[in-house]
């Protein structure tokens, strides 16, 4: 922790990037570990609980929770349209049908480790990283953690996850289209809570997707339906924030 805190002292935005690699490298080698072994998910579940204690640990000793997120939003939901476009969003993954793709065990792995995805990658990219930035400029910061978290979904074509190119191309485009609607949603109420588990959530209801049946132009359909669902609401949180300041 004392080395985790010189580095956070010396360097917020070393910090963070040191995060973002410290996940996407530990994770891909919890995925590829996880298939050899021949048990999806479970040691980048390890991996994840193990990442996620350490990070929530240092914010707390360090009297950082609320710094990055972790309280109760400052917005009234009425002032976020009662969250209702993120729950359109996390219809999608059951949009051409609903099934278990693995059995129960390796369910509940999954499940558990795309929770833990949910908490890292919105506490290093819409906390560590868009706080880091933001005293300088936060337009410039906003457009940052969106692209860098889009673009960070790269490495499923090289982690062991199985995801095509045409997949992993629209998951780029949607997941930069979520990251700027996530960091909206933070910028707009203060709070990471709704993120951490909106984020979760979609990723762990990916496991009950029917995804023999999907086609790549259903797939195309739903990742530009995702787009525009995410980025109009991020614009909508942004010109209201925006009419308030006027």
């Amino acid at each position: 922790m004392n080395t985790l805190k010189k580095l956070y002292d010396k360097s917020k935005i070393g910090f963070a990037v040191v995060w973002i690699v410290a996940y996407c490298v530990l994770m891909s080698v919890g995925d590829l570990l996880s298939t050899r072994i021949g048990i999806d998910k479970a040691v980048t579940l390890a991996i994840g609980i193990v990442l996620s204690a350490t990070l929530l640990l240092f914010l707390k000793k360090n009297g950082l929770l609320s710094n990055y997120g972790l309280c109760a939003p400052k917005a009234p939901a009425r002032s976020m349209l009662y969250y209702l476009p993120i729950l359109i969003m996390l219809s999608a993954n059951l949009w051409y049908g609903v099934t278990l793709n693995v059995g129960v065990p390796e369910a509940v792995l999954y499940i558990l480790s795309m929770l833990c995805v949910g908490f890292l990658e919105e506490i290093i990219f819409r906390g560590l990283l868009f706080e880091a930035m933001r005293k300088d400029n936060v337009k410039t910061a906003i457009l940052v953690s969106s692209v860098t978290f889009g673009i960070g979904h790269i490495i499923n074509l090289i982690n062991g996850s199985g995801a095509d190119l045409l997949s992993n191309l629209l998951q780029v485009v949607y997941a930069t289209a979520a990251g700027f609607m996530f960091v909206m949603m933070y910028y707009r109420s203060k709070s990471l809570l709704v993120c951490i588990a909106a984020h979760g959530a979609f990723n762990a209801l990916s496991i009950f997707a029917d995804e023999a049946s999907v086609t790549p132009k259903m797939q195309t359909v739903s990742a530009i339906l995702l787009t525009v669902i995410t980025g109009s609401y991020a614009l909508y949180l942004a010109l209201s924030m925006r009419r308030k300041t006027e």
